[in-house]
């Protein structure tokens, strides 16, 4: 990946969703760390000001380069008010940052962790072909959850955000996907050339592709038969739906540097703590792709610090 190099303005500004911990936490701090303002949101006002709190103490970082704003992606009127806060405190928006998610399921935790653990690691535990389910539990209500946060919630902040995005000189979107969201992991040939059209894509036949799932889900089928993931279906959608509305957002801003990126297998509350990298790694590819020079590439996947097939 190319080195960073400074935009065109000296002052910049950045929102990141899902800041209060985990990767999105470790975003804010490498931001933060490299001069940015950095607008820090969380749901629970009393974590995210815990938060803003923590990297200024613990970090040492300066108090004039973070600020809390409550957001809950899942609600228009949230996402217009910190607009509304950045166009009038800021003037402009630099970089948005997607990160917040929800893992579409229940999981049993400890007995995951346990197993994972005597495995020697997750993807030990799925070559011993047990069943998946047995530790992460998909309801109609969990993916329906998953659906309004990690897609959703990503366009929300996608169309309440771009006008302030437009105000600068160099703005960029990243949206934190995952390497699960690769359309090698969709068994339906159908659905995965759908998602891989480019020319043809469109919102409206992603919104058709999670009504195939909701039906499905509600009629009780068995979601394996029907050609989607054997676990965390609603999950996997998920971030292979953000990939795919990156490529139509990038298309339709073309000024805009708008890209994707997969933070690694990292250790956070989302996949048990069973990941196999630090925070610290999973915070910095995010952060490459948003400091990627002025001028690069938009409408790509980044994987492992290098650019990916979807």
């Amino acid at each position: 990946m190319a080195e960073a190099s400074p935009f065109l303005a000296s002052k910049r500004y950045a929102v990141v969703t899902g800041g209060n911990k985990g990767i999105g936490f470790e975003i804010c701090r490498q931001l933060a760390s490299k001069g940015i303002m950095v607008v820090v949101t969380a749901r629970n006002e009393k974590r995210g000001l815990q938060a803003v709190d923590n990297l200024i103490k613990e970090y040492g970082l300066s108090p004039h380069l973070l600020v809390f704003h409550q957001l809950d992606v899942t609600d228009s009127a949230s996402a217009a008010s910190l607009a509304d806060f950045i166009k009038t405190q800021f003037g402009k928006l630099d970089i948005l940052v997607n990160n917040a998610a929800t893992l579409g399921a229940s999981a049993h935790s400890d007995a995951f962790l346990s197993a994972v653990q005597e495995s020697g690691g997750w993807y030990e535990l799925e070559g011993t072909g047990v069943d998946m389910n047995e530790y992460f539990v998909q309801t109609y209500e969990t993916a329906e959850e998953c659906l309004n946060t990690n897609y959703h919630g990503y366009k929300r902040m996608v169309e309440a955000l771009v006008p302030v995005l437009q105000l600068s000189d160099s703005p960029r979107i990243v949206n934190v996907s995952s390497f699960l969201g690769m359309l090698k992991y969709m068994p339906n040939e159908k659905i995965r050339a759908v998602l891989n059209d480019v020319e043809s894509l469109t919102e409206e036949k992603i919104d058709e592709i999670w009504k195939k799932l909701f039906q499905d889900v509600k009629d009780g089928k068995s979601l394996e038969k029907e050609g989607w993931p054997q676990y965390l279906s609603a999950y996997m959608l998920s971030k292979m739906s953000i990939n795919s509305y990156t490529r139509i957002v990038a298309k339709k801003y073309p000024t805009m540097m708008v890209n994707c990126v997969d933070p690694g297998f990292v250790k956070t509350d989302i996949n048990c703590n069973a990941g196999t990298m630090t925070v610290n790694e999973g915070g910095e590819r995010p952060v490459k792709v948003a400091l990627l020079p002025h001028g690069s590439s938009t409408g790509l996947f980044y994987r492992d610090n290098q650019v990916s097939s979807f």
